[in-house]
């Protein structure tokens, strides 16, 4: 299984206190993974998504730190033309509390994607993802692969939140 990391955009605000929505991968973004390029392409996720199987969410890509799934509902997985997008409700775990904390400072590295690749077109050292089996989302705390990707983390306005709906774009560290 591959897994592949990506920029992402914060944004503190809405009703519901512990959800994140967003990008977990944008098509057409050209990243550098080691000596190649890549890119996805638009609806690279779809026949994935139409399986039904059950995609998780996971911090860090450790499966030991469950966010949320598509089988609970808890995961909702959608392509539009822009990428693949997510709405994932965050359980009452240390874990999750951690990563809302990371979100609302603006600490976060990204979202990434654990998938295999169904169909790859190889020109090069250029490999484009026309279609990908989806085993996984997760939210990363540093170092992203791809960018424009986006991250929201959706939460009550109040006065022990006075930066709510508040926009920020982290940077990217590449080495």
């Amino acid at each position: 299984m591959e897994c592949r990391a990506l920029q992402i955009e914060l944004r503190a605000a809405g009703s519901n206190p512990r959800k994140l929505e967003g990008y977990a991968a944008t098509f057409g973004v050209e990243t550098r993974i080691g000596d190649f390029v890549e890119t996805i392409r638009v609806g690279a996720f779809a026949a994935s998504l139409a399986s039904g199987r059950d995609i998780i969410a996971l911090s860090d890509h450790d499966a030991t730190r469950v966010l949320g799934r598509t089988k609970s509902g808890t995961l909702r997985l959608s392509e539009d033309t822009r990428g693949l997008q997510f709405s994932l409700d965050l359980p009452d775990t240390t874990a999750a509390r951690d990563l809302l904390a990371l979100a609302e400072r603006g600490d976060l590295g990204g979202a990434s994607f654990g998938f295999k690749a169904q169909d790859e077109k190889w020109s090069g050292n250029r490999r484009e993802l026309r279609a990908i089996e989806l085993h996984e989302i997760s939210i990363v705390q540093s170092w992203p692969a791809y960018s424009n990707t986006k991250v929201e983390a959706r939460g009550r306005l109040s006065a022990e939140a006075p930066h709510a709906g508040l926009s920020r774009t982290l940077n990217k560290w590449r080495p």
